[in-house]
Formats: structure tokens, C-alpha cells, sequence
């Protein structure tokens, strides 16, 4: 899959994505992740071939409650629809989904809850970028 290192057919395929703008704070962090990811696989192209398009569903719920009746365990969902799509054609060359969850602690400090919130979401996000890169290198791999 990998034939040719930073000059194969995926690796070149990989750098000629370009990754459209996605909404709100989760959307910046997982098109950051991508760009990085997609960069690192081969040689920088002027040209680009694919557009990536995101949809992302970011949800915090409540789960476990306290003899209180305050939560005591949130759970963080991260969901990405996307779509590659082939800009000399138009084509939608995948369309497929991706996503994460992760368990947050509810502890007595406000402060200590929001900073797991936003440490779960900035790993949800690299997660979901792994995962969306593995889909795209095997989804070139069988295009090629």
C-alpha cells in the first residue's frame, strides 16, 4: 500500500486532498489534524485533486448520577460524516462515516471538568482524523 514512500500512488493521492473548512471549535481541531496528517504522507501538491468535505456531530451527556442527583460521569461523542469528491469530475469518490466517544470524570472542581471536556475533544479529534485518513489511504489504495 505504502510502495513508493512519499512518491507512491497513495502517498501522492493523500498530499492531493485538500480539507474544506468545518464548523465550530471540534471542526477546527480535526481539519487541523488532517491537514497534518495528509501533509506528512507525501510531497506538498499545488494541484488538488480531492475535496474533503465534514459534517461533525460533537455531543456532552450527562451519564451516572450521584445519590446527589448530580452527574457524576459525562460521555463526549464525536461523529464526521464526510464525502472525498473528485474536483475534475464532481464524483463523490466516498462517502462514509467516522467517530469516537470518550469518558469524561465529573469531579467537584468546575475548572478540572471543562479541561477534560476540551482534552477529550482535542483527542475525539485526532482520533476521528486517524481514522478518516486510514479510510482515505485505503480507499486510494484501491483506486489505484
Amino acid at each position: 500500500m505504502y510502495a513508493g514512500g512519499g512518491n507512491g500512488t497513495v502517498a501522492q493521492g493523500l498530499a492531493a486532498v485538500e480539507v474544506a473548512p468545518i464548523e465550530g471549535r471540534a471542526g477546527w481541531l480535526v481539519r487541523n489534524a488532517l491537514r497534518d496528517r495528509l501533509e506528512e504522507s507525501g510531497a506538498a501538491s499545488s494541484s488538488k485533486r480531492y475535496l474533503l468535505q465534514i459534517k461533525l456531530d460533537d455531543r456532552l451527556e450527562g451519564l451516572g448520577l450521584l445519590s446527589d442527583d448530580t452527574i457524576g460521569r459525562e460521555r463526549r461523542t464525536l461523529r464526521a460524516r464526510y464525502q472525498l469528491v473528485d474536483n475534475a469530475t464532481g464524483d463523490v469518490v466516498l462517502d462514509a462515516t467516522a467517530g469516537s466517544d470518550a469518558g469524561i470524570d465529573v469531579v467537584s472542581s468546575e475548572y478540572a471538568t471543562i479541561a477534560a471536556e476540551q482534552t477529550a475533544l482535542e483527542n475525539l479529534a485526532h482520533d476521528v482524523a486517524d481514522r478518516i485518513v486510514t479510510r482515505l489511504t485505503l480507499q486510494l489504495h484501491q483506486g489505484s
